[in-house]
Order: C-alpha cells, then structure tokens, then sequence
C-alpha cells in the first residue's frame, strides 16, 4: 500500500474521505447527514469502530468514513492502529482504489498519525500468490492512502513505522509460504533478495561448515531430509565500533514431520510455519536496517527440514552438541531444541554477547497453556525478562512470563547421556526451556520466547487477515529501542 501527503483535500482527491474520532461525542464540523447517520447507527468512536456515508461535497459526493480510536487516555497508539486497520478491513475489496486519511483538525500529532497508517498498512497485507481464480470482488483495490493536512514530523514518523512494516511484511511472507517454496537454502536467498544494499552483512554455514564445529544436534535433524542445513547469520553494526552486540536466535524447521517420532497427518500442513522464530528474526533485521537502529544486531536462524527418510534420526539415539553436551533423543519431534541448542553455542563464541534472546515455535504445551493471547517467556535475568515484558506490551508482541527452577532438571535427566531432548508430559514447555538454560555460558543474560501460539492465526486480528501475523518482529523492535539505543 503506497502513502503519499497532501495539503488539501480537491478534485484529484480520493472519493474516500477517512476522519478518525475519538471516543465520545463526534467532532462539531462533521455534515449533519453524517453525523445524525453515525448517531443513528450507535457509532461511539470505541477502538475499531467504524461507520460511512455519503453527503455532497464541494467537488461532487464524497464518501464519508469515521474510524473509532478510543479513549484518548488508554492505550492511545494501539488503539490508533486499531482504527487504520479497521478501514483497510472495510475498505480493502471495495472497490475504491485510494483514501484520504483527513488530518486538518490537528487532533492527532505526528506520532499518532503514523499509527493509525500503521495499522492500514499491516490490515491490508495479503499472501495471492498462488491464488488464480479470485473473483472481482475478492480482489484487493485500495492501493493507496493519501494523507490530507498532517502535522509537521509525519512523513519521518511513517519512515520509521514503514520499516516495521517491511519487517513484519517481510516475516508473513517467509511464515506463509509453502515448504516446496520455502526451506534452508531457499530462506538463506529471499533474505539475501531483501536485505540487499540495507547494510545488513550475512554470513552462511553450511553442513561441511556445521560439522566440522561439531554440532550434532541440529545436524541430527536434518539428516532425513534433502535439503540442507543452514546456519544463518545477519549482522547490522548500527551502534557504537566494539559494542557487544545484542544477539536473537531463531528456531527455523521449514517443516517438521515430526521425524521418526511422525505426526498425525491431520494439520500436518500447519507445520510450514515451524520456522516462525527465524522469520521473526530475519523481519526483525528488516525493520532494524530499514531505520537504521543505532544499535549493534546479529541474527542467527538455524534452518532444518525435519524429515522421517531411511537417514533419519532414531528415537534413542545419541547425539553430541557443538558444546560437548551429549543428548538422549527421545523423541525427534522433539526437534527446535535440538537446532537451537548449537546456534546458541555458536553465536555465544562467536560473538561474546552480554544478551541473548531465542524465539522458536517450540512446544504445542505452550499453546495449550496460553492460547494464542500470549506468547511464552523464560530467563536467567529478572532486568532481561522485565525488559521483554514491558516491550511486549508497548509493541502489541505480548508475552507472559513462566519459571525456570533446577527442580525441573531432573525432569531431563538421561541414563545414558548428559540430558534427555524431552521430559514427561507435564510441564512440558518449562522442560524444554530448562533443555536450553544449559547451553546459556556464563555471564550471558538470555531469555527464551516460546512464541508457538502466536505466528499463525486461525481468523482475523486487529492488524492481521487470517493466516500469518509477523508476531516478533515488533518485539524486537520495540526491545531493541528500549534497551540497546538508548
């Protein structure tokens, strides 16, 4: 969706007039056709509320939107980007080609406007690609928002919102593509595609690379598939020369089987967005180059097909992780900790990181615990954990914290190795967590975000048709600005 501003509303405006209002009574200058048809209807102005009209303007008929923002006092830019996806949601297939976002009155700062185009923009994205047979009135039409009267500082605040929607458009597109389309290497190059001439440098391992290192556990579960392994690294030096970086690790099975351990053939296809961690981390560098974070930034995706062919990984057999660590696999659906395990050893040594935070559609245990509300965090440091709660919350990514404990370690115990991938039933998102804690090194501040409810939804959301959300990348975003810029 393109954005363009203009001073005045005339004859080359857009037909679609857009006005956000606030909760309460409606603004005193609307048409009185307009306004008695809003009151009539019960448009209050509540988050997302929306009501059109037709009345008869200067240039001939204008058609009239108002989009609800809520109480100005309650979650202000949220429920600003509530009120521009709700338009894009009424308006996407309407026939209408481009709006007019009427900004004249001066109720809303510069900020806030890019909220509320924030929200059009992310409302309006749509994966067609391989749909062919769409009737007209199932098309996208609105193509463009033209912005009439912002304040001054607008245009550098949509800037900076416009490449968190790259970011976040960039991670649907990875999230939603098929597993033929999307797996290591074919990942490896769309990321090459869209980071280019961004500054972002990148770095690929491949399995010669990977086994030489000694990293048996992601190793371990690409061994059924064809396609192989990656290990990719993108690197964004914004922030002071010799700053440790800040370091996000992603889980990205482009699609998991289940291994040996197979899943139930119902659903299975969902599983082509077992990779949501290493999308949002891939969106998240999008975003960060696209403004120009003055932060130091290193992505680390650890890519795998987790396949059930004659090579595959057994139920019971032992693998050895690049730390020295053995594991017992017990179960090899059991297989994002496994990949994790080594990209975070690796990117520990590598780097020498003070932080690092792992997302990973990891454990079906955190689905059943928090639904699709939250997504999962765990840490070793309350300042760490409380930084990525606070950002949850401004960014809309939200997260809610669970413990970690040693009580739970024997829970993995293994008889013949130093650690089982999988514990009992119980508990079984805490376990996986505790799995990971014992590749953290010493000194490092780390959190991991079980974030397996969260990529993908089954029915629309505020800012979000259904399918892929681009959960993360706005968390990141949102962390990174708080804690490594300043």
């Amino acid at each position: 969706m393109n954005i363009a501003f203009s001073q005045a509303l005339d004859a080359n405006s857009p037909r679609l007039v857009a006005r956000v209002v606030g909760q309460g009574a409606l603004p005193g200058d609307l048409p009185a056709i307009i306004a008695s048809g809003a009151e009539a209807s019960r448009f209050k102005g509540k988050a997302g509320q929306t009501f059109e009209g037709f009345y008869e303007g200067d240039n001939g008929p204008v058609r009239l939107a108002l989009a609800g923002a809520g109480e100005k006092d309650k979650e202000r830019l949220p429920s600003l980007e509530k009120a521009g996806a709700a338009l894009t949601a009424k308006f996407l297939t309407s026939g209408e080609t481009a709006l007019a976002l009427d900004c004249r009155d001066g109720s809303l700062s510069a900020e806030e406007v890019a909220a509320v185009l924030l929200g059009l923009r992310l409302r309006a994205w749509r994966w067609d690609t391989y749909r062919t047979k769409l009737r007209d009135e199932q098309k996208p039409t609105l193509a463009e928002v033209v912005v009439v009267g912002a304040p001054e500082g607008t245009e550098a605040a949509w800037n900076e919102a416009e490449a968190l929607a790259r970011g976040v458009e960039f991670t649907r597109e990875l999230v939603s593509e098929p597993a033929n389309v999307i797996y290591p290497e074919s990942f490896v190059e769309r990321c090459r595609e869209r980071l280019k001439g961004t500054g972002v440098e990148i770095e690929v391992l491949g399995e010669a690379e990977m086994e030489k290192l000694g990293m048996g556990a992601l190793l371990g579960v690409s061994q059924g598939s064809v396609r192989e392994a990656q290990l990719l690294v993108m690197k964004w030096n914004g922030g002071k020369a010799g700053d440790a970086p800040t370091v996000f690790v992603g889980k990205g099975v482009t699609f998991d089987t289940g291994g040996i351990s197979l899943k139930p053939g119902a659903g299975m296809e969902d599983m082509k967005w077992d990779m949501g961690g290493a999308g949002a981390v891939a969106g998240a560098m999008v975003a960060l180059a696209g403004r120009k974070a003055k932060a130091n930034v290193v992505g680390v995706c650890g890519l795998v097909e987790n396949m059930p062919d004659g090579n595959a990984q057994r139920p019971g057999d032992v693998v050895t992780t690049m730390s020295g660590q053995t594991v017992e696999v017990i179960n090899t659906d059991a297989e994002g900790r496994l990949v994790l395990c080594d990209a975070l050893t690796w990117a520990q040594r590598e780097f020498k990181p003070k932080t690092v935070v792992d997302l990973a559609t990891l454990t079906g245990a955190m689905m059943i615990a928090l639904g699709q509300e939250h997504a999962g965090v765990f840490s070793n440091s309350d300042e760490l954990a409380e930084g990525l709660l606070s950002a949850g919350k401004t960014s809309g990514d939200k997260l809610w914290r669970f413990p970690l404990s040693p009580a739970y370690d024997r829970l993995i115990d293994s008889p013949i190795a130093d650690m089982k991938n999988v514990g009992p039933r119980w508990a079984g998102s805490i376990t996986a967590a505790q799995y990971l804690q014992r590749y953290v090194e010493d000194g490092v501040n780390w959190a991991h975000c079980d974030i397996a409810g969260m990529v993908w939804a089954d029915k629309p959301g505020a800012t979000w048709d259904k399918g892929a959300t681009g959960y993360g990348v706005r968390l990141i975003d949102r962390f990174v600005r708080d804690t490594a810029e300043g």
